[in-house]
């Protein structure tokens, strides 16, 4: 475990419960915010893949389905 993580953990057991719980929101609001700033991969490669799914070749692949 690293330095920080265990510091981390040191702090916590010494607070209350309240604390505790704020810590944990504030956490909990650290990874939305994190998770919303990181670009969706599969939403940014959709224009460059576009000219490949909409060729002839690709439709007569798929047709069966």
């Amino acid at each position: 475990m690293s330095r920080v993580k265990e510091e981390i953990i040191s702090e916590l057991n010494n607070l209350s419960p309240g604390a505790s719980r704020e810590v944990l929101s504030f956490i909990r609001f650290l990874k939305h915010t994190r998770q919303k700033a990181e670009p969706d991969t599969a939403l940014a490669s959709e224009p460059v893949l576009r000219k490949d799914w909409l060729l002839p070749e690709e439709e007569e692949a798929w047709s069966d389905l």
